[in-house]
């Protein structure tokens, strides 16, 4: 992927490692492709593509990621340095329009770093904040003289 004269050069991933890493970051979808997004020490942007079985036979699947590719090369420009990124195809890819696929892969990336900014900035609606009490522990009432949950 690199090399392409006039376009920002991307690093290639290849270990497994690297796809399981950029597995636990922000990920957004779209019907034709889907994308996995995480923050790494390397200063160039690095690209991985992968496809499942699921998405049909060898060319079928070899026909996606060569789209893909051609689609992260349009996009080249918008991959973040010190990002690592997997892009997991999906049937729909097949059919979809280039220039729909070259959108869509914008939009994620678009998306991908916008919901990082949000997730650290808004606190989780499940998880109570330290100071309010349980609702549960209110429920039950004050326990009994004489008893411990303690024996």
């Amino acid at each position: 992927m690199s090399g392409e004269p006039g376009s920002k050069s991307l690093r290639g991933l290849t270990k497994r490692s690297e796809f399981l890493r950029a597995a636990r970051g922000n990920r957004a979808g779209r019907p034709s492709v889907a994308l996995q997004s995480i923050s790494v020490e390397d200063p160039l942007p690095g690209i991985g593509l992968t496809v499942s079985k699921k998405c049909g036979n060898a060319p079928e699947r070899s026909r996606i990621k060569r789209r893909l590719r051609a689609a992260a090369r349009a996009c080249a420009g918008s991959f973040r340095a010190q990002h690592d990124y997997v892009l997991l195809g999906r049937r729909e890819a097949l059919h979809t329009p280039f220039d729909e696929l070259v959108g869509d892969l914008g939009h994620l990336l678009e998306r991908v770093h916008k919901s990082k900014t949000i997730r650290a900035t808004t606190p989780s609606p499940t998880t109570p904040s330290p100071t309010t009490p349980s609702p549960r522990l209110d429920a039950i009432g004050p326990m009994a003289p004489g008893t411990s949950d303690h024996e």
